[in-house]
């Protein structure tokens, strides 16, 4: 569904991205670990084409490397930023309504009852501004409001990080809905529990490389790897 071919990318004069390769199939949960400032928020940026990058990215088998990310959206692709970028203005229904894709040829495989189900303190908020939302619910949001979109493949940038344990429960639940679901996903994460339980196969980044590609199995076999590169 998504591959990715020697793909560089640039901030400015900085050459971040080093020759990045992998693909994500239809259905497959991928985990794209690594320690912070090794290059795995710039790779999703990059296929969402939000920094320069170089190389190759095709989904669906169309090259999408060089198109404006609401053109990559509109292509099937959701994005979950790490900001978050929720409408603070709007109220949690208001901001899942912008969510929806205008024009969908079908009918679309998300509901707002799907949305509420998953997280019910979105719906014990639907009528409430976003913007006065504490952090996880502002997180939940955005998750959902990517899914209300429904794309094919849905990239999530470290959902858990800063979030209190009782959240970060809910959002594995949200992974394993997904997975359930047989969504394509990836899915970069800095708690390696989480990814080792939902991720079919695991890739970790260095100095804007990939390292390592295994299953979860292997990386927890693989004491050097997570040593050298995972673990702080």
């Amino acid at each position: 569904m998504l591959q990715v071919t020697d793909l560089h990318a640039f901030y400015g004069k900085s050459h971040v991205l080093h020759g990045v390769n992998f693909g994500v199939a239809g259905g497959e949960i991928v985990a794209l670990l690594g320690r912070n400032g090794s290059g795995r928020s710039t790779t999703v940026k990059a296929v969402m084409g939000l920094v320069e990058g170089a190389g190759a990215v095709a989904f669906a088998g169309q090259p999408i490397l060089g198109l404006k990310p609401f053109e990559i959206a509109h292509r099937g692709i959701g994005y979950v930023p790490e900001n978050r970028d929720i409408f603070p203005e709007l109220t949690v229904h208001q901001n899942l309504m912008l969510g929806e894709k205008a024009g969908a040829q079908r009918a679309p495989r998300w509901s707002f009852e799907d949305m509420y189900r998953l997280f019910p303190r979105l719906k014990e908020r639907q009528h409430t501004e976003a913007g006065v939302l504490s952090g996880g619910e502002q997180q939940m949001l955005t998750l959902c409001r990517t899914l209300m979109g429904d794309p094919e493949l849905i990239m999530i940038d470290e959902p858990t990080e800063g979030l209190a344990p009782k959240i970060v429960a809910l959002v594995a639940d949200y992974l394993r809905e997904l997975k359930r679901r047989g969504m394509a996903v990836l899915l970069v994460e800095q708690k390696l529990t989480i990814a080792l339980e939902v991720a079919d196969r695991c890739l970790v980044m260095g100095h804007g490389q990939i390292v390592f590609e295994g299953t979860p199995a292997q990386l927890r076999a693989d004491a050097a790897i997570r040593k050298e590169w995972l673990e702080v």
